[in-house]
């Protein structure tokens, strides 16, 4: 407070205080239309099962019929109805997407923290050991083990979680080391606070805008990454609904039925766009562009 006010005794002016991270982002149209997109996906894929008029494996009719009888969208390769598969094909793709991102930017998170803040051997084995892993095409990796171990649902999680950990570590990281100059860092340092707890409740807690950007972006790659395997054989197996397996079970008879493979391929995409917009949104408030707010 200045002398000039003293004198006067006005009041000090109370500190400006910014909206958080959620708040300035949902303050973007783009936040707002991918919320929407990407809502009405995910709540097409939650409530689908309970709401098909089918079992997904069950006969609905002859195969490939654009218009058998009590179905919306016809009938698949075998007679199974399209829209129910569809209803049941979203919950396994979203949720295995939701674990393989949950638990990849936690294991990332770890190791860029880690690194960033020890700065020592641990630093080049973590960081290293990310260069070896980013060396290998993630699909081209997840391909290899998968035709060696099989198909599994907890392979298939365990193979993206990998593969997203070594580039949230990397990210993670970058922001770790600017934290740790802060003064306050310093203070919890000298006062004799274990390290692990500056990393948990000082180092964490000022990084989480970067990982939840990270969060968006990895929940995008893992849906494309889980509808790709399904559709090259190497992800959930028949008779399970799937849309990417939806996708390679209905290609060959495209021409005569295409809701098989264009109800699956909207779905994605329009999760993708969302979740995208979503990211966007994120990203530009944690940078802080406010002028670019949409009015």
């Amino acid at each position: 407070m200045s002398t000039a006010d003293t004198a006067s005794g006005a009041a000090p002016a109370a500190p400006v205080r910014r909206p958080g991270l959620l708040r300035t982002a949902w303050r973007f149209h783009r936040t707002k239309i991918g919320v929407v997109l990407a809502g009405a996906v995910l709540l097409v894929a939650a409530a689908g099962p309970f709401l098909s008029p089918f079992s997904p494996t069950e006969g609905a009719g002859m195969p490939n019929s654009a218009s058998a009888a009590g179905t919306l969208f016809g009938t698949d390769e075998v007679g199974r109805d399209v829209f129910s598969r569809f209803l049941h094909g979203g919950y396994t793709l979203v949720t295995i997407a939701v674990a393989s991102a949950l638990a990849g930017v936690a294991a990332g998170a770890v190791f860029g923290i880690v690194a960033g803040y020890l700065r020592n051997w641990a630093d080049e084995l973590i960081m290293r050991t990310n260069d070896m892993l980013l060396a290998f095409p993630q699909l081209v990796l997840a391909l290899l083990l998968l035709s060696i171990l099989g198909p599994k649902v907890w392979l298939i999680v365990a193979i993206i979680a990998l593969s997203h950990a070594n580039r949230v570590a990397r990210v993670t990281r970058e922001a770790t080391l600017k934290v740790v100059e802060q003064d306050f860092v310093k203070s919890a340092e000298a006062i004799g606070v274990p390290r692990w707890r500056i990393m948990a409740a000082e180092i964490l807690p000022n990084i989480t805008s970067p990982l939840l950007v990270e969060l968006g972006l990895r929940i995008t790659y893992s849906v494309g990454t889980i509808a790709t395997l399904s559709f090259l054989g190497m992800g959930l197996q028949p008779p399970q609904a799937d849309w990417g397996l939806m996708i390679n079970e209905g290609r060959t008879a495209i021409t005569i039925q295409p809701w098989a493979v264009v109800l699956p391929v909207t779905a994605v995409a329009v999760l993708t766009i969302g979740a995208n917009l979503i990211t966007d949104g994120l990203s530009r408030a944690s940078i802080g562009i406010d002028r670019g707010v949409e009015k």
